[in-house]
């Protein structure tokens, strides 16, 4: 890989400079001289950032709901508005994402037979925890000789329509082949991603070699950790791949047995992994505090979404010394919702950001795409204005400064309380803006990322741009 010379960019404290790569690393920092056959690129100013990090974020599925229809508000807030979405041509299973109960309620069998009787649908909840199916579906399903699951729901010895927590059986009956990433790896790299945290709970060895096959074809181009199961601690990883955290996905309806919980995160602890605790409400936060208090606590356990929080548990968060990685941008995407169906003395208590930074908790951002926008500046927009849709302020005093919603995405995967910065030996995972950051502060948008960089490699450059002189390696 032949050098590559950025020109006139601006760091983090504001001055300017000449940034060298060499061997997909930064080898120089200050007044520089080209070199000979060293490509250039004349950073006019701009920003250069550490390639931002998406700390949590489900990335197959996120390929997958590129093909998929969104069944879900904003853009589907009824029946009506369903049967439209669904009303694709074609005879092969459709696949719906985003769906919210406010649209049609729990769906079953029964409803979507009269929306769409004759191809096989599956839709999945927001939650991510069910899909609901119709007759073709669930018949087509059944034919793959895979026996039915027990979160296949039967009542009455008619099948209902709805899958729970069967997402293993429901590849394995598709007979699906994962899917490819390259939209998703794009459009990522578009937006100055160049590091992701995969979040699945069953990953493991099989899922690392997957994502490894899109590596190498070119189609998935960040660096990625791997949080999972415990099996991720012995299997065998590939460039670009890590091990993370050890993943407890918690459902206040089915909370598993304390002991079980507890065992888990010692297990975890003893592979030197953290704990990476689901809590999207009260119950199950005090559940993860209890289980994380009886184990023990290791540097780098985290609360993932803490999605409500009274001032008591984020006490107890701040004690534990516990990390929170936060989507700030679901106050934006489901507010108003959140402000419809929750009780208006709990509003304060919604996705907290600067009360937590306030306790001394560290913080670190992540999309939770598909299940959120993938794009991580919108994330930031929202952290910083605390705004739904339709313009209603949610939680104004947990709004963050610009600076500090971007510090959600630069943290260091491997040390979240670790903040990374532009440096000679880091690898040269880069994200060049097209201005300064006192005008891009103003307006946090990926319309502004010039071009991205993975060790040294562009993977992202805007269409507008000149290139770099001699091209980029």
């Amino acid at each position: 890989m032949s050098g590559l010379l950025i020109l006139d960019a601006e760091l983090a404290d504001g001055q300017r400079a000449d940034v060298r790569v060499s061997g997909g690393r930064v080898a120089e920092i200050g007044v520089l001289r080209p070199e000979p056959g060293e490509e250039q690129l004349d950073a006019r100013a701009g920003r250069l950032l550490p390639g931002l990090h998406d700390h949590h974020i489900h990335v197959a599925a996120s390929a997958s709901a590129l093909d998929s229809v969104n069944c879900g508000p904003p853009d589907v807030v009824d029946e009506d508005e369903l049967r439209a979405a669904l009303s694709v041509p074609g005879s092969g299973f459709l696949r719906g994402t985003g769906y919210h109960d406010s649209v049609a309620g729990l769906l079953n069998r029964e409803q979507l037979d009269a929306l769409v009787p004759d191809r096989p649908v599956r839709i999945q909840h927001r939650s991510g925890r069910m899909w609901f199916l119709n007759s073709v579906a669930i018949e087509q399903l059944l034919e793959s000789g895979h026996p039915p699951p027990p979160g296949l729901q039967r009542e009455g010895g008619r099948w209902t329509g709805r899958l729970f927590d069967a997402d293993a059986w429901l590849r394995s009956a598709l007979t699906g082949r994962f899917p490819d990433c390259a939209a998703i790896g794009a459009a990522l790299a578009g937006c100055g991603v160049t590091g992701l945290t995969d979040m699945g709970p069953q990953n493991d060895g099989q899922t690392a070699h997957h994502f490894a096959a899109q590596h190498d074809r070119g189609a998935l181009p960040q660096r990625i950790v791997l949080a999972g199961t415990l099996a991720l601690g012995t299997a065998r990883l590939a460039p670009l791949q890590s091990v993370g955290p050890v993943k407890l996905h918690l459902h206040e309806a089915e909370l598993p047995e304390l002991s079980a919980a507890v065992a888990m995160i010692a297990a975890a602890h003893a592979q030197g992994r953290a704990a990476a605790i689901h809590c999207v409400s009260e119950v199950e936060l005090v559940f993860a505090l209890a289980a994380l208090r009886e184990a023990g606590v290791m540097g780098g356990d985290r609360i993932e979404h803490a999605s409500v929080a009274s001032d008591e548990l984020v006490g107890q968060i701040a004690e534990l010394d516990l990390i929170v990685v936060c989507q700030p941008h679901f106050v934006h995407e489901r507010g108003d919702l959140y402000r419809r169906d929750i009780p208006a003395p709990l509003w304060p208590q919604l996705y907290r950001l600067q009360s937590l930074a306030d306790a001394g908790i560290k913080l670190a951002g992540g999309s939770d795409a598909p299940f959120g926008h993938s794009d991580p500046w919108a994330a930031m927009a929202a952290a910083v204005s605390r705004r739904t849709r339709d313009g209603a302020m949610l939680g104004e005093a947990e709004a963050l400064s610009p600076e500090a919603a971007l510090a959600l995405f630069l943290a260091d995967p491997a040390d979240l309380t670790r903040q990374r910065t532009i440096e000679v030996g880091m690898d040269a995972d880069l994200c060049l803006l097209d201005r300064p950051w006192q005008a891009a502060r103003l307006a946090l948008s990926s319309a502004h990322v010039r071009a991205t960089w993975v060790g040294g490699r562009i993977i992202h450059q805007r269409v507008d741009q000149p290139p770099a002189e001699g091209g980029f390696g």
